[in-house]
């Protein structure tokens, strides 16, 4: 089985049933600029969110008619296709498109500057990229230079002269299924790691990766054809995408919302009666302050429905969870790990009945196995630290083109996470930090995220970021970078005083007042971190070590 099974499995028994939906609170109709249904057009008010929907049938037909123009054009069976694209309806209709043509998909940040995107189509070999109107000032500068990328699709309005209208070429291809033949086996897709250790890597699945990813979320959830998903993070990343596909295999609808404010976060929930969010920290913190200032009223809501809230792609603070359930008591929670070369969340897994474990990331996932080892690739004692390895149908086949890097995380079939975590007397894992946080102070190793998590429970604090900067004396030191929330006056004395409570070792030897970046699937951004503040040659150094 591979993964466009699913979709044509949903195309036939569920085909007029909606399948996704996209809202865009911040535009009016009218200022659509890609695939407009004229009949939802009609019937919009003026003043009326942007919204859109797709049915299944016509999101397999869509699909098709993508895969086809592909075919059509002679391009072959494994051939790289890019995808620059904010959220937006059309996204998943092409990267099925791509998938039923035997090519393999390759999903780009929407945020990479120009260079980083010339970087990353020539690192993974791109011939086709489909782009939206927000990428073109990006791409004008270097067209000229992406001499490998022979076909050029936009997705919009005002077509650049480099590139072919996307539309009106899939309107003249059959909505048939495409006579190509698919296994498991086959390459499937290449996403790029997060760019938070260093520079891009191409990271190259299978589609039995794909569908490992479909199979273990919707185990976890429990998705039924009754459930409505809203999706917000970025579908080029393997997280948003992949909670996704517990959808997919139920054949039950989801949003894709464009906003990340928290009214439209709890207006969608109501008005597309949403049952299962998927929340990043930011934006669960955005809600609780907007909560608690008074600035969204929760009885102005009907949130009955919604039954699950779960939330990753970082550590989750204990004390964030906490205060969430006093909101929302009746939630079931959850939480996921994993990383783009597992295939996204789910490798391990909390699990909703876990709640007494807060602050865990949990137990292997469905189809996975754990194991927590030490530099030799050795168990390490029970309750000790080491380096958490995974091991499951979702592992990654390769870094595309860099066999060192691969040599460096796959070791048989266990791919070696670079994540430092222990685990405790119930089989419980605890994520302590990436292997390349670890600041050693004067001989003893300090993990960020332990730090972060207890200045996170300062009722004044809104983020906070640890990092290591070099020190003459002790070699390192911890640093924190304090975002304060809004009318929260703080001193750093008082947030000194405050870490009294922790052990001398562990107390932040510096404190900075700033906003924490964060990239789009919600992970600090450190290595910026350390750049601005004088650390980036100590992690460098660390790096290579």
């Amino acid at each position: 089985m591979v993964i466009t099974d699913f979709l044509e499995r949903n195309a036939r028994l569920y085909g007029s049933d909606t399948a996704l939906v996209e809202v865009n609170p911040s535009e009016e109709r009218d200022s659509a600029v890609t695939w407009r249904e004229a009949s939802l057009i009609a019937e919009a008010q003026p003043d009326a969110p942007y919204r859109r929907e797709l049915s299944w049938r016509d999101f397999d037909r869509r699909a098709n008619r993508f895969a086809n123009f592909l075919l059509s054009r002679g391009v072959e069976r494994g051939t790289k296709v890019g995808i620059l694209l904010m959220n937006c309806l059309e996204w998943l209709p092409i990267y099925f498109g791509i998938l039923k043509a035997g090519c393999i998909a390759v999903p780009l940040n929407f945020r990479y500057a120009s260079d980083e995107i010339s970087y990353c189509l020539d690192l993974a070999d791109v011939e086709v990229l489909v782009f939206g109107p927000e990428f073109v000032s990006r791409l004008d500068p270097i067209q000229e230079s992406l001499t490998r990328v022979k076909i050029r699709l936009f997705v919009g309005r005002n077509v650049p002269d480099y590139a072919e209208d996307c539309r009106r070429l899939m309107g003249f291809c059959s909505s048939s299924v495409p006579p190509i033949a698919l296994s498991e086996d086959d390459d499937a897709a290449i996403y790029f790691s997060s760019g938070t250790t260093g520079f891009p890597k191409a990271i190259l699945h299978r589609h039995k990766a794909l569908v490992c990813s479909c199979m273990t979320e919707q185990h976890h959830h429990g998705q039924t054809k009754d459930d409505v998903f809203l999706c917000i993070p970025p579908l080029y990343h393997t997280g948003a995408k992949m909670h996704w596909f517990g959808s997919l295999i139920s054949g039950s609808k989801a949003v894709l919302l464009r906003g990340v404010k928290p009214e439209w976060i709890l207006r969608t929930i109501t008005e597309e009666k949403c049952t299962i969010v998927w929340l990043l920290v930011p934006w669960a913190q955005d809600i609780l302050d907007a909560i608690e200032s008074g600035r969204v009223n929760l009885d102005h809501y009907l949130l009955d429905q919604w039954r699950l809230m779960h939330i990753g792609a970082q550590p989750v603070p204990p004390s964030l969870i906490k205060r969430w359930l006093k909101y929302f008591p009746h939630h079931k929670y959850d939480t996921n790990y994993g990383l783009s070369e597992s295939i996204g969340p789910g490798c391990v897994h909390l699990g909703v009945d876990n709640i007494e474990k807060i602050g865990a990331i949990g137990k292997a996932g469905y189809l996975w196995q754990t194991r927590i080892i030490d530099e030799q690739g050795q168990d390490v004692a029970p309750g000790a630290i080491g380096e958490l390895a995974v091991k499951g149908p979702g592992v990654m086949k390769c870094y595309y083109k860099n066999p060192e890097a691969t040599a460096e995380i796959l070791h048989g079939d266990w791919l070696w996470t670079g994540d430092m975590a222990r685990e405790d007397e119930d089989g419980f894992i605890y994520l302590v930090d990436r292997k390349k946080d670890v600041i050693i102070s004067g001989g003893e190793n300090l993990y960020p995220v332990q730090i972060e998590d207890f200045l996170r429970s300062n009722d004044n604090i809104k983020d906070v970021a640890v990092i290591g900067l070099p020190d003459q004396r002790l070699g390192e030191i911890a640093a924190a970078i304090v975002e304060l929330k809004p009318d929260h006056p703080c001193t750093e004395a008082e947030i000194m005083e405050f870490c009294n409570q922790l052990p001398r070792y562990k107390r932040p030897h510096r404190i900075i007042f700033a906003q924490v970046p964060r990239n789009p699937t919600g992970k600090i951004e450190k290595p910026r971190l350390r750049e601005m503040y004088g650390g980036a040659s100590l992690v460098a150094k660390q790096n290579h070590s």
